[in-house]
């Protein structure tokens, strides 16, 4: 298929599930220049959504599918549906994807493997780093100082990100507290790039992108060229959808096994907390509780959303603002969108 920014090929239009997805587009006539829609494409009746939705001053679009049908699409303000959007640390959901995919395919030994095994820790880093583990990095408890919140922006203007994030001071075991950092994701993408030989953007376009038939956009890439781990990937509200329903789904995608069964059933396992909001987190994906209702879900700052209920069989994407300062609150209202308006009628 074709990578071309812009570019929709034959076999992407033709997928059954993304047909369907193009066929929600037309009909809402979404231009090629992004523009507001006044009419979003409701098929369940949906009371008060649209006008809620446009109501939340960041959010962009909202499209959600039930049992793998679309049934609600609304472009608010920013990006048509099928043109990629920044999905800040919503690209942790999409890097667990590939390294599950990646180790299905025996490229990985699995979750358990040491980072060591993956690629040379720089000199000056702790001996405790053979400890790390592909799991640890996935689920951001590696045990090493942050590099996300106030330490961000001196990590990002460093000039080795994979050296600067390695030889932080160990602040906790391996396997212990959750540590929001980037800088974990970014040294899973620097080991799969290493142990493959294949760059994260190759990897994420072979096992993720072709078999869904979805465009994987290039992304920013660090001094030493290695693509940002977890954070700033450009994919279509649309992609996004397909990715959660390849998850809703048990791996698959049009009869095709994309992911393991077992991938997905590790990916949801709560494995540690997030120190923010107390939700579960396993494998690139929260969990939490919306009316009685398990849902688990990416995000990224901003912001951006994917979420999946199996119980309801309802996959849906929200795109808001990437830009700062951040709004207190926002991921409970966009929260409060499907418990609201969505979950009442779906049930």
């Amino acid at each position: 298929m074709s990578q071309n920014p812009g570019v929709v090929s034959a076999d992407w239009v033709a997928s059954g599930f993304v047909g369907r997805l193009l066929a929600v587009v037309l009909a809402l006539a979404i231009s090629a220049q992004a523009r507001a829609i006044e009419a979003p494409l409701d098929t369940l009746g949906f009371e008060g959504l649209a006008e809620q939705a446009e109501a939340t001053a960041r959010l962009h679009s909202v499209l959600i599918s039930v049992d793998g049908e679309p049934v609600y699409a609304q472009v608010i303000r920013g990006p048509a549906l099928d043109q990629p959007v920044n999905i800040k640390s919503l690209s942790k959901t999409l890097l667990a994807a590939v390294t599950g995919a990646a180790i299905d395919k025996g490229l990985l030994q699995g979750a358990d493997q040491s980072i060591t095994e993956l690629l040379t820790p720089p000199a000056g880093a702790d001996e405790r780093v053979a400890e790390i583990t592909v799991g640890n990095l996935l689920t951001m408890q590696a045990g090493l100082g942050r590099t996300s919140g106030p330490n961000y922006g001196e990590w990002v203007t460093s000039n080795n990100w994979v050296n600067y994030a390695l030889t932080r001071p160990f602040v906790d075991e391996p396997g212990g507290t959750m540590l929001y950092s980037t800088g974990s994701y970014h040294i899973l993408s620097a080991a799969l790039t290493a142990h493959t030989g294949k760059d994260t953007l190759t990897l994420t376009r072979e096992l993720l992108g072709d078999p869904l038939n979805i465009q994987i956009h290039p992304w920013p890439r660090d001094p030493q060229g290695i693509y940002f781990g977890g954070n700033d990937m450009r994919v279509s509200p649309l992609a996004l959808l397909q990715i959660g329903e390849l998850y809703r789904n048990g791996g698959l995608h049009d009869g095709r096994r994309v992911l393991s069964q077992e991938w997905i059933n590790q990916s949801w396992q709560p494995r540690t907390r997030s120190r923010f909001t107390n939700d579960p987190y396993g494998y690139g994906w929260f969990e939490t509780d919306l009316t009685g209702y398990t849902a688990y879900y990416g995000r990224g700052f901003g912001g951006q959303m994917l979420y999946v209920i199996p119980e309801l069989a309802v996959t849906a994407v929200m795109i808001s603002s990437p830009e700062p300062p951040g709004q207190p609150g926002l991921i409970q209202q966009l929260h409060g969108l499907l418990e609201k308006f969505v979950i009442p009628v779906v049930r």
